[in-house]
């Protein structure tokens, strides 16, 4: 049975083999690499437990990631055993190919050195072929040599491997399937390393010209094939900032060919709300992050980091940019930011937004009490705005008045005594009428029910521009600007209408009424204080109607 089984599973573990070695080529960085190299041999090859240990600078092998064990990962993940102990182990014990197997019989001479050790327990061997918890097997990872050999290159590590799920030492498939998994591995290993100094290599391109030369291939591997978007563009002149070069990935990214790519420069593909980030963008070390247009017309967020390289010594000078798509976590600060400046329940602005979008249209100096001549003025300063003390010219009521001193435009609120035209910010104040008892009655679904219907029937009955703010509990503000007196008026009526039509709340018709307060915005006062006027004047409309008229019914 299991020599009829068997050409099935040796297709099974290929196709786990095929999966282990795509995911180890496309990990992100050299530790996810290696911590993908030690979880497929857990996955793949059948093993309970594999460690990988990496070359370092200075020879000595540290144990780089572990898989199988979380006890043993936390004891040994990070020690450091000396190459010369790892050499003596390589020597000792039976070839297989390049796997090295030390038998329990030969390897307990090994167990007071340096090199990290998880010991395990079981019983003895019952039969010749029996894993015994004593046995060693390790693949030494070799950087792959000019004819793309195994072991003709330099050692980067060793993969070491312990109890077989199936009890026994490796057949011959097993130990050709861990040798050929230990040469894709240093080839993954090398690849990512490559891909880590890629950066730090970009610093260094400037100041080392004459090393850029002899490293040309190798800073073409890392351009061509790196994670990330990468383009080469002109730096001064008629054309500079077209761009030159790109690499496959930033192609991908963006859904344009590589030929296309050579028409544009990133100021032809930013979004127009962020071509001012681009520009101030210095291209010496700088770093932005903005929007990038796609093919289809669809655009995504990236990080761009500018480094200068020099072609050779003294040579054209070029503006190497690495792209990288930041699209998701761009999305999810969005939706943070907008869960910190909204009510979760209705969607509109919330009170800290309110605030902040009030106090912004508001300085705290008050305007100006001495007025002039606008022909002093115009001699003095050459500007309007300013007499020949350096004070705001006073201008008439409801006007907004041009502060020369930080180019802030007051708000001006329209006079109190008269409606003659001018315009200014209204904060209009609204409480619902009769929405407690509609909670007592009905519980608080259809009270959210309720709220978030009078949430879309107020922001549908305003203009576009005005903000809808949900202040708390049932209570609204509107900020509109540019209205007069009468226009208040007209919009807390229109309003008050659009509230009191009967609402769908948990399969059942109820009605609310609202109070409207009426309050004006002016440079000089808080924003607190806009909304303490308006709240006030609220509480005064609400006691001057009868109870029984406060609400629809």
């Amino acid at each position: 049975m299991e020599t009829e089984s068997e050409p099935y599973v040796r297709l099974a573990a290929l196709r786990q083999l095929h999966q282990v070695m795509a995911d180890m080529n496309t990990a992100r960085s050299l530790a996810d690499t290696l911590q993908t190299v030690a979880n497929g041999v857990v996955a793949a090859l059948g093993y309970e437990l594999a460690c990988v240990n990496l070359v370092r600078p200075d020879g000595d092998l540290v144990v780089a990631a572990f898989a199988g064990n979380p006890a043993a990962e936390s004891l040994i993940t990070g020690r450091v055993g000396s190459r010369e102990s790892w050499e003596r182990r390589l020597r000792m014990g039976e070839r297989w190919g390049d796997l090295v197997f030390i038998p329990h019989t030969e390897g307990w001479v090994l167990d007071d050195d340096d090199v990290p050790q998880w010991y395990t327990d079981g019983p003895a061997p019952r039969f010749e072929d029996e894993w015994h918890p004593a046995d060693r097997l390790f693949a030494p990872m070799y950087a792959p040599g000019p004819q793309g050999g195994g072991s003709s290159g330099e050692l980067i590590g060793v993969l070491s491997v312990d109890r077989p799920r199936n009890g026994r030492r490796p057949g011959a498939w097993g130990r050709e399937a861990l040798q050929m998994y230990a040469f894709q591995a240093a080839i993954a290993i090398s690849n990512a390393r490559l891909r880590a100094n890629m950066q730090r290599a970009l610093v260094r391109l400037e100041r080392e010209q004459q090393a850029l030369r002899a490293s040309e291939e190798s800073f073409r591997q890392a351009f061509e094939y790196a994670p990330s978007g990468m383009a080469i563009a002109e730096m001064g002149g008629d054309q500079h900032g077209r761009i030159l070069r790109t690499n496959d990935a930033l192609c991908r990214l963006l859904g344009r060919p590589a030929s296309a790519m050579r028409r544009y420069s990133f100021s032809d593909l930013v979004h127009p709300e962020d071509i001012g980030t681009l520009l101030r963008t210095s291209p010496e070390g700088g770093r932005a992050e903005l929007r990038l247009g796609r093919r289809d017309g669809t655009y995504i967020w990236v990080s761009l980091r500018n480094s200068v390289v020099a072609d050779a010594a003294d040579g054209p000078r070029f503006l190497l940019t690495h792209v990288e798509d930041i699209e998701e976590r761009k999305r999810r600060e969005l939706q943070l930011a907008h869960r910190a400046s909204h009510d979760s329940l209705t969607g509109l602005p919330n009170s800290a937004e309110l605030r902040a979008r009030l106090s912004a249209r508001l300085c705290q100096r008050p305007h100006s009490p001495h007025p002039v001549a606008i022909d002093s003025v115009d001699a003095a300063y050459g500007h309007p705005a300013f007499d020949v003390a350096g004070h705001g010219f006073d201008f008439p009521p409801g006007a907004e008045a041009y502060d020369g001193y930080d180019h802030h435009v007051h708000t001006v609120a329209p006079a109190d005594d008269r409606d003659d035209g001018a315009k200014g910010l209204a904060v209009l104040f609204c409480d619902l009428d009769g929405f407690k008892s509609i909670n007592d009655r009905f519980g608080h679904n259809a009270g959210d029910a309720v709220l978030i219907e009078v949430a879309r029937r107020l922001s549908n009955g305003v203009r576009e521009g005005d903000t809808v703010a949900r202040l708390g509990g049932d209570e609204f503000v509107i900020l509109a600007d540019g209205l007069g007196r009468a226009d208040a008026q007209d919009l807390a009526a229109r309003l008050r209408n659009e509230i009191i039509q009967p609402i769908r709340a948990e399969g059942r018709a109820v009605r609310v009424g609202a109070s409207f307060g009426i309050g004006w915005a002016h440079c000089g006062m808080t924003a607190d204080e806009v909304l303490k006027s308006a709240d006030e004047r609220m509480y005064i409309e609400k006691r001057s109607r009868p109870k029984q008229h406060r609400r629809a019914g």
